[in-house]
């Protein structure tokens, strides 16, 4: 059997799970290696900053925390955080100051307590599907507020074993009770990062709120392609009578256009995602009706069966 100190590769367990070993963290993982540099405790400091500024936790459960950069520095910004992660080797690099608040465990495993909130970032998409919702509901029920990140995309992977589109795992926590939070940003974090929250609401009012982020969003896609245009017809002129001066500008615009693409590109996967979202409910308010409207049906059939039975038992009553 290999050593998983030497091991090649994310090698599967017996019980046909992944094992990542150092050679996943340091070579496989990509440019630069997750590894404990000022690269990694730099981007995962800012994350912490951003999760206290406009989250103000006051515990946090790091679902996948790998080797413990975001539990060490939430810790050390006075927020009571633990990290849990299935992979030994990740845990064995925890730095000593919060090697007591992380641990091997695997989110497909009840957790022993709830958190004010809990992050979960590129981890689900390493989930067998068989075993997702499972997972899903064990996050579910440790917290009301959820910070979800995992990619849309990357499919050459080979340990991304359930790589899903937003809309998905937007459908699978409402199934929980949880609804995407629209006033948070969590880009900080990945482009499609979330914050789902615990909502007890009337089926109206979550597909007003639905509403008001797609018609935002539509606004704001039909604003940058406005700018586009008339930065493409600024670009024709300059090309008319090129310059020193206007190839320059002609580079800077062309960056630009470049810029308000890929946000339009953006927006547009924002918006199907939510134009998914809102048939889905669409989807729930019918079937409720219809079950209104059967279990009417059946009350009055019973009621006229019950009526003709009595008849027929008493026929000069």
């Amino acid at each position: 059997m290999p050593d998983p100190e030497t091991s090649l590769e994310p090698r599967p367990s017996g019980d046909g799970s992944i094992e990542y070993g150092p050679y996943y963290f340091r070579d496989y993982w990509g440019s630069p290696p997750y590894e404990r540099s000022e690269h990694w405790l730099k981007f995962f400091g800012a994350v912490a900053d951003s999760i206290i500024r406009d989250l103000h936790p006051t515990s946090v459960l790091d679902a996948g925390c790998a080797m413990g950069f975001l539990v060490e520095a939430l810790r050390q910004r006075g927020v009571e955080a633990w990290g849990i992660d299935v992979s030994e080797y990740a845990i064995s690099q925890v730095h000593e100051s919060v090697r007591d608040y992380c641990s091997v465990a695997s989110l497909t495993e009840a957790f022993p307590r709830r958190y004010d909130l809990i992050t979960c970032i590129e981890v689900v998409e390493h989930i067998p599907p068989q075993e997702t919702r499972n997972a899903i509901a064990n996050l579910c029920e440790a917290t009301d507020r959820l910070l979800l990140s995992t990619t849309p995309e990357d499919y050459g992977e080979p340990t991304h074993l359930n790589v899903q589109p937003p809309e998905a795992w937007s459908a699978m926590l409402a199934g929980e009770g949880f609804g995407r939070d629209f006033d948070h940003d969590a880009s900080y974090l990945s482009p499609w990062a979330a914050l789902y929250t615990r909502r007890d609401e009337p089926l109206a009012e979550t597909v007003r709120r639905y509403d008001r982020s797609w018609w935002r969003l539509r606004r704001e896609a039909v604003e940058l392609r406005a700018s586009l245009l008339e930065l493409k017809e600024k670009l024709e002129a300059l090309h008319s009578g090129e310059t020193s001066a206007g190839s320059e500008e002609l580079e800077r615009r062309h960056e630009e256009i470049l810029r308000l693409r890929d946000l339009v590109i953006g927006k547009d996967a924002e918006l199907g995602a939510i134009r998914g979202r809102i048939a889905e409910l669409e989807e729930q308010a019918m079937a409720r009706r219809y079950a209104i409207i059967t279990q009417r049906l059946q009350a009055r059939l019973f009621n006229a069966a019950r009526a003709r039975f009595r008849r027929l038992r008493n026929p000069t009553g």
